[in-house]
């Protein structure tokens, strides 16, 4: 009876994880083409990124001062998981993310940047001797192999070096995000590390931005996107409530059930969200080859889940 009890638990969490993955990776998406229209009006990446951050930290507040009531000593004791976080996992990768969309279109930059679950399965192997399945390796380069097609570099995207270098960046700042998206962190809750974060995140930018590291420019004017043009709270709304802080909160949660190197792969999808989100918002059309491509990350998704043990290993720190 408990090995029934257990293994239902673990179904169930499981479950809940790739659900969480999903929405945070469906999320994510959106934030690519949302940037794009606000550049496109006169914004830098850097100050998209710092509204972004800190819209999103201003919507999980409420929530994280309620979880931290009598626990405030889980601020002290994860200072620097929460620091490490903002300023790798938050402002480093949007902002590498966001240079590399102003230089590229939002589906190549997004899909150099989720080349981080082989950073991911790198890093657990070398560090913790988590040595990946055959099926794992195989359903992480089919999944690969589709991410080139949906890239389609002969399709004449308008890459540049510039934006290859940002892309890689956001690349090592992603699997940094799943690294240490599944500590548990001394049980810190996941909506405080996401504020925390987005906090740090923000405000390590603006402060940037003053003196003069990353330029921060912003406009009023309405903001254009391929079929209509919208007021400026609406995107600047929609980044930081659904793309920070449903997206971030929604991550951690999904990366402590299923761990850092299921959880990579799931959110591939991010990039097949991302690809329709632009379709929609900027009339960046796939082709058919990028459509192949969706296909074989979907089908390598599914390999990589079969080879991945039912009960997820818990990592150093996960609760």
């Amino acid at each position: 009876m408990a090995t029934m009890t257990h293994d239902t638990s673990a179904s169930s969490r499981l479950r809940t994880g790739l659900l969480f993955a999903l929405l945070s990776a469906s999320s994510f998406g959106l934030s690519g083409a949302l940037a794009h229209g606000l550049m496109d009006a006169g914004w830098s990446a850097a100050a998209v990124v710092a509204v972004r951050v800190l819209v999103g930290a201003a919507a999980l507040l409420p929530l994280a001062l309620r979880q931290l009531r009598g626990h405030w000593n889980l601020l002290r004791r994860n200072a620097g998981l929460i620091t490490a976080y903002g300023l790798t996992a938050v402002a480093g990768t949007q902002l590498a993310y966001f240079n590399a969309v102003a230089h590229m279109q939002v589906g190549a930059a997004l899909l150099i940047e989720y080349t981080a679950p082989i950073a991911v399965i790198a890093w657990l192997w070398l560090t913790r001797g988590q040595r990946p399945s055959r099926a794992t390796i195989f359903g992480g380069l089919l999944g690969i192999a589709g991410l080139f097609l949906v890239l389609n570099l002969r399709s004449g995207i308008g890459a540049n070096w510039i934006g290859i270098v940002w892309a890689l960046a956001a690349m090592l700042g992603a699997a940094t995000y799943f690294v240490l998206s599944a500590r548990g962190g001394d049980g810190l809750p996941g909506t405080v590390l996401a504020t925390g974060a987005l906090l740090i995140g923000g405000l390590t930018l603006l402060l940037a931005g003053t003196v003069g590291i990353v330029p921060l420019r912003a406009t009023t004017t309405p903001v254009p996107y391929a079929h209509f043009t919208t007021p400026l709270w609406l995107p600047l709304l929609t980044l930081g409530i659904v793309t920070a802080a449903l997206s971030y909160a929604s991550g951690i949660a999904a990366t402590r059930r299923l761990g850092s190197r299921l959880a990579s792969f799931i959110a591939l999808t991010e990039v097949l969200a991302a690809i329709g989100f632009a379709w929609l918002l900027l009339a960046e059309a796939p082709t058919p080859i990028q459509f192949l491509g969706g296909t074989l990350i979907l089908a390598g998704l599914v390999i990589v889940r079969a080879g991945e043990p039912e009960t997820v290993e818990t990592e150093p720190g996960r609760s």
